[in-house]
């Protein structure tokens, strides 16, 4: 392991840290990878992958190279009453979606997980990691994962089919009437 400091020389630190997530995100899931563990397959002391991520889980979110944070988009959909939170949960996706800003990354993102095993298999790791313990909070019952498995067919569906397809009649339906036929949809997976 590293003694403390910066490495000799001008290495990539950042990408090697990102390099031995993926590895151990990939071999043993995010659970049961330590970021000490991380750190010495990168040759660096745990301090600096602390500098460099924060915590686990925003290392987690930064090995998989998404577009956005998970967490930023599921976790402002989260507080309110519970019979609304399929419409929020769909609010946000779609908005997400709909911001053309993301979309593109969003696209090259899907794309690459559909035809990309390491890319899948990044993918999913991260929706347990990332989104279950988000939904956990306002979803009830010992099959949250499931549950929260069952709404992401539904948002991901629907983003194949609209966004990376382009199938009418759903690719030219306005926003809000999307959002409206996801929503009971997205609260019968999670809530029932």
């Amino acid at each position: 392991m590293a003694g403390p400091g910066r490495r000799p020389g001008a290495p990539d630190t950042r990408g090697a840290i990102l390099a031995a997530a993926r590895a151990a995100f990939a071999e043993r899931g995010f659970d049961r990878t330590t970021s000490r563990a991380i750190a010495a397959a990168a040759g660096v002391t745990p301090g600096l992958v602390h500098h460099y991520f924060g915590s686990k889980a925003d290392l987690l979110v930064a090995a998989l190279e998404l577009p956005f944070d998970p967490r930023d988009v599921l976790g402002p959909a989260l507080p309110g009453p519970p019979e609304l939170l399929g419409r929020r949960i769909a609010t946000a996706a779609v908005g997400l979606w709909e911001d053309t800003a993301h979309r593109d990354q969003l696209l090259a993102y899907l794309r690459t997980a559909m035809t990309n095993p390491e890319a899948a298999r990044t993918l999913r790791l991260g929706i347990p990691a990332v989104a279950v313990p988000l939904l956990s909070q306002v979803v009830p019952g010992p099959d949250v994962e499931v549950r929260v498995n069952l709404a992401m067919t539904q948002i991901l569906g629907m983003a194949v089919l609209r966004y990376a397809i382009g199938l009418e009649p759903l690719a030219s339906v306005p926003a809000e009437e999307l959002i409206d036929r996801l929503a009971p949809v997205l609260q019968q997976h999670l809530l029932g």
